[in-house]
């Protein structure tokens, strides 16, 4: 039984905000945070907007784990000045009518909103968390200034900014967003066991998607879109099959660079090793098909997918983007290489299939420090935040984490 409940209390209201429920690190972290959270201490509710796509919807998923949820049609990913007024006045609305004890945003969208909103409403304590910061590399400049500038000033409403790599707490502080005393670090964590303890074999898995027994296989889990990139990844595999001509790559997932994908697979005539196989609620058996992990992306926080990849056991080569230095060990359980060097993440790619001893040991290695990524951990550390601002105490910080807290 809960401390609450013990006490006699009732449970402290939590209201999380994000923009969209699409197939991704950032939602399923929101509904991971609502779904298992100890719901004696706590009530623990999601509002989004409508907004889908063609990387798939998590409404379905929330709904079948008990989340309950609440929509606002104006709240939009785009900027569209007029719809987003018509959201702040809504959320403020439902703040107002909820009357929650914590609004906890995710997202740039809904965290701008949501922050403003809940402040203007009067709820008592607001935490954002940063699934990495919406402004990003080849933004034009004053698009760039424009979301600085409002994370500084949405910032001053927040009782904490939650991070999920470190490095997004060294760029915010370095542009002035927030002060250090506001940040914690808090892994987005992941259902391990899932990834762990699959039923499905290595040929079994390969079978469901064509893929030799014998072949070395690179797998990606993620978004066809700008961000991931995946067409340095597609450019790096081209590479290596001119050394490793037996290699297959395999793509899960969808976007809005489907179609350029599958153009420029048949441009390369590499039809008959390159599955892209759309969105799949299987990642976890498919990913027992893979022999390495491989992401190209061009900026990120902290991918989910990496802590996913090393639950299943699997080295990684990825680009040195944000907070992927924060879960692969350079030389231990993966390689990183700069964005864009097709080159690099090809060599890297072709050295652990010569050597499938070492691919094993970083993929061993990778299993072996995944629990700080776990779902329940983050979790824990979320009531801990929660339960502190709702009695007026400072929420512990992150190096009483690390020393308390299992994985």
């Amino acid at each position: 039984m809960s401390a609450a409940a013990q006490a006699g209390a009732r449970p402290i209201r939590v209201l999380h905000v994000i923009t969209r429920m699409i197939v991704g690190g950032a939602q399923e972290n929101t509904m991971l945070s609502c779904a298992l959270i100890d719901r004696e201490g706590f009530t623990s509710e999601l509002l989004s907007g409508l907004e889908t796509g063609s990387e798939g919807s998590l409404h379905e998923e929330c709904r079948a784990r008990g989340v309950a949820g609440h929509i606002e049609p104006a709240l939009v990913r785009e900027v569209r000045p007029h719809l987003d007024l018509v959201a702040l006045w809504r959320l403020w609305r439902f703040f107002r009518r909820d009357r929650p004890d914590i609004v906890h945003t995710h997202s740039s969208k809904a965290g701008i909103l949501g922050r403003i909103a809940a402040r203007w409403a009067g709820v008592p304590h607001i935490v954002h968390t940063v699934h990495g910061w919406g402004f990003t590399p080849g933004q034009p400049p004053y698009v760039h200034r424009l979301y600085v500038e409002l994370e500084r000033r949405c910032a001053r409403y927040c009782d904490l900014l939650v991070v999920v790599a470190d490095v997004d707490r060294e760029d915010g502080l370095r542009l002035g967003i927030g002060t250090p005393a506001q940040y914690r670090t808090i892994r987005s964590g992941i259902e391990i066991s899932a990834y762990v303890d699959t039923q499905v074999t290595r040929t079994e898995a390969r079978s469901r998607i064509g893929v030799p027994a014998d072949a070395f296989v690179v797998g990606c889990v993620g978004r066809l879109s700008p961000q991931k990139a995946p067409l340095d990844l597609l450019a790096a595999f081209a590479r290596l099959a001119c050394i490793r001509p037996g290699a297959h790559l395999v793509l899960v997932g969808d976007g809005p660079l489907r179609a350029d994908v599958v153009a420029a697979v048949r441009r390369e005539n590499l039809g008959d090793h390159v599955h892209v196989l759309g969105l799949r609620r299987d990642v976890p058996e498919l990913m027992s098909a893979f022999d390495v992990f491989a992401l190209a992306s061009r900026w990120e926080g902290l991918p989910r997918v990496f802590p996913q990849a090393m639950a299943a056991g699997l080295p990684i080569v990825a680009t040195r983007v944000d907070g992927a230095a924060d879960a692969i060990r350079e030389g231990v359980s993966g390689f990183l290489v700069e964005v864009g060097d097709h080159a690099a993440m090809a060599d890297r790619l072709a050295a652990l299939a010569a050597d499938p001893l070492r691919a094993r040991a970083m993929g061993a290695a990778g299993l072996e420090r995944v629990g700080e990524f776990s779902a329940e951990r983050m979790v824990r550390q979320l009531e801990s935040v929660y339960r502190a601002l709702h009695e007026g105490r400072e929420p512990p910080a992150d190096d009483v984490w690390r020393r308390r807290t299992p994985g």
